[in-house]
């Protein structure tokens, strides 16, 4: 449709120039942007048997009017309509409002049509429209456009429908005709008209396939495109490492690698080893060990001759992997250094310099590694932890920081597969999906906040057995001074409710870096048994004597969240408990309670929480790289998403793509797009 593209909306019959400024505050400046406004639902106009119809469904009937109709007014100009009519065997009631026009155009036994929302127990029909006469020849669907200003969904209708009649026949296929005939695809030209013009929802159905498979290829085509021409074109560093050395690093630790950890080991170290630059995301459970995987391969990097940079979303975080991995390397001469915010004046000038000078092996922090200052030696390998809380722009700095470092993406957060092939299909992707050893499943529970005394007693069992406990309050909206008071009444509640028996700590975000590191260290060494926090402990905090985890308000987390909240406890060989403290309204609430009562796997976890959420919450944040489909919906259409993945690939490495004609559209999708001149999808 590229001339269409070109061809202004004015050019529509009925559009003047008053209307197409309406048009284009909404996006539409082309006839192609008119003919893709597509409905965002459509009102179904089949007729219903009432005793398969549920109590507040909408419906259409249609029947014979019974009775007089009855007129009453109330109030200033409202006025109510009541009437009867039979459906079939059915003798229901009709109440329309605001209409009293209508009764003049009722008379007994004339077959009507009645659309409206349906009341089970009182047998009633709440009336939004009526059709004089049977539905005979009229639509079953009908299409409902998103409108703006003084353009009604009627009029866009007619817009649409004239545009259609007059530049219809232009309507190109971007597909092929092997892709058409491959998947018996309707063409484009028919789709497009049949999502404005449903004849019924088979004809609808047929129509949409078209449009989801071609959304998802051609992303898809771009995604593999990037992929290939990175891997093709990317002078990355090829690192080598004296084996031994590793390998003697890896006995000495206080732990055996899972056979998972020594498979996704061995990719990483792969791609570091190999001519191309790695860029590779490696996902893993809550637990599953990832950061020592990460510590090996930043150690891999030190004996190639090259600095590693580890980058986390927060400061404590950040401190405690700058303290954990000074504890591995210990007694070598590996130099770790941790640079946040809270390092300034001269001893962040000192730092910044022995970074320059290669003096610093491996330097772990915040957003703060990106600022313009932070220079390294000789990068030569980038690690993103929790990379889906940092934007792309912010993974790109810390990435050109260096000559073209390989790069390693780490989540704790399991991402569904139909996310990962859509905002990351451009890496490799390494999955952890096996538990160190002794690892006891976490029991989990959901109780009401009504049996809070309950849950304090078995709270306290733990406690008494020489165990710690967390207690997690809500961020309530996006104000840290209601997240703040929260938790600071939960503290306390138990600091009244276990009266002087137990010391209880007091975590938010409001505290310095140096008062988080007290609340966390006296809890870290038992000085302190309960740590009331918010949820600055989602990630990366370790207290394996921790057992108890009670989460408030649990109903206003994801699923994602509460199982991230959840791994805090379980990180010792003690069986470990979480209890879920909701009193969810929506059926969707409750149904995130029980999933997280059945199931400790992430990945499971992750899914349920995509298909109850929906992408755009998933992440939490725009920048993180997952596409907005026009038509196309990653969760209920993954299965042509995957198709899609597969045709993308085996199209751009066959000789053909490149070579036949009937591919010159799709091509040319790449070729617009800039990815083979190496430009980066965001």
């Amino acid at each position: 449709m590229s001339k269409l593209s070109e061809t202004s909306i004015t050019n529509v019959k009925g559009i003047g120039e008053e209307t197409a400024n309406s048009l284009h505050s909404m996006g539409i400046e082309s006839v192609e942007d008119l003919l893709m406004h597509l409905p965002y639902r459509y009102e179904d106009y089949r007729l219903r048997d009432i005793s398969e119809v549920k109590h507040d469904e909408k419906i259409t009937v249609e029947g014979k009017v019974h009775g007089e109709p009855s007129l009453m007014y109330y109030g200033k100009k409202k006025s109510r309509l009541t009437f009867r009519v039979f459906v079939g065997s059915f003798l229901v009631k009709a109440v329309c409002f605001n209409r009293p026009f209508y009764k003049n155009k009722l008379a007994i036994n004339d077959t009507i049509t009645l659309t409206g929302k349906w009341d089970q127990h009182r047998q009633t029909i709440t009336v939004m429209e009526i059709h004089f006469g049977p539905l005979t020849g009229e639509k079953e669907v009908e299409p409902v456009y998103s409108v703006k200003g003084n353009i009604t969904v009627k009029q866009m209708r007619k817009f649409i429908h004239s545009a259609l009649g007059e530049y219809g026949d232009r309507i190109d296929d971007s597909l092929p005709p092997v892709l058409l005939h491959k998947y018996k695809l309707p063409s484009k030209k028919e789709s497009i008209s049949a999502l404005h013009n449903p004849v019924n929802q088979q004809v609808l159905k047929g129509a949409r396939r078209y449009l989801v498979y071609e959304e998802f290829l051609m992303f898809q085509l771009k995604i593999q495109a990037l992929r290939k021409y990175q891997r093709e074109n990317s002078q990355g560093i090829s690192q080598k490492f004296a084996e031994n050395d590793l390998t003697e690093f890896i006995q000495a630790l206080p732990f055996p690698l899972t056979g998972a950890q020594s498979r996704v080991l061995n990719e990483i170290l792969s791609d570091m080893s190999s001519p191309y630059r790695m860029n590779r995301l490696l996902q893993g459970d809550v637990g599953s060990g990832k950061t020592v995987v990460a510590a090996i391969a930043l150690y891999a990097s030190c004996l190639s001759g090259y600095q590693g940079a580890l980058m986390v979303p927060t400061e404590i975080l950040a401190e405690q992997h700058a303290q954990s991995l000074s504890g591995l390397f210990a007694s070598i001469s590996i130099r770790v250094e941790l640079l946040t915010s809270s390092v300034k004046g001269k001893r962040r000038r000192e730092l910044l310099e022995q970074l320059q000078n290669g003096e610093i092996d491996i330097l772990i922090g915040t957003h703060a590694l990106i600022q313009d200052e932070v220079n390294f030696a000789r990068l030569g390998l980038v690690i993103t932890d929790e990379q889906h809380r940092f934007g792309v722009g912010q993974r790109r700095i810390l990435r050109e920081k260096g000559e073209s470092p390989d790069v390693l993406f780490m989540t704790a957060t399991p991402i569904p597969r139909t996310l990962a092939i859509t905002a990351f299909g451009e890496m490799d992707v390494s999955i952890i999906d096996e538990m160190p050893a002794g690892r006891k499943a976490i029991e989990t529970y959901w109780a009401k906040h009504q049996m809070i005394d309950r849950v304090l007693s078995f709270v306290e069992k733990e406690l008494l057995k020489g165990r710690q406990a967390y207690v997690i309050c809500p961020l309530i909206e996006e104000s840290e001074k209601l997240d703040v008071q929260n938790a600071i009444d939960v503290h306390d509640m138990l600091t009244h409710y276990y009266s002087g028996k137990w010391k209880i700590g007091l975590m938010h975000g409001r505290l310095n870096s140096e008062e988080k590191e007290k609340v966390m260290q006296e809890f870290s060494d038992n000085m302190a048994q309960v740590l009331v926090s918010t949820t600055v402990v989602e990630v990366g905090v370790n207290v394996p004597n921790a057992t108890m985890m009670v989460i408030y308000d649990a109903e206003r987390f994801g699923l994602s969240q509460l199982h991230q909240l959840r791994g805090r406890v379980g990180r010792g060989s003690e069986q470990s408990y979480c209890i879920l403290l909701a009193d969810p309204k929506s059926e969707v609430g409750k149904e995130r309670m029980k999933i997280m009562t059945e199931t400790n796997d992430g990945f499971v976890l992750s899914e349920k929480d995509l298909e109850l959420r929906g992408p755009g919450d998933f992440f939490g944040r725009k920048q993180s790289g997952v596409p907005e489909f026009k038509v196309a919906d990653m969760v209920h259409d993954y299965r042509a998403l995957e198709v899609a993945r597969q045709d993308a690939y085996d199209l751009l490495h066959s000789q053909s793509f490149w070579e036949d004609g009937q591919y010159e559209g799709l091509r040319n999708v790449i070729e617009e797009s800039g990815v083979l001149d190496g430009e980066k999808l965001d």
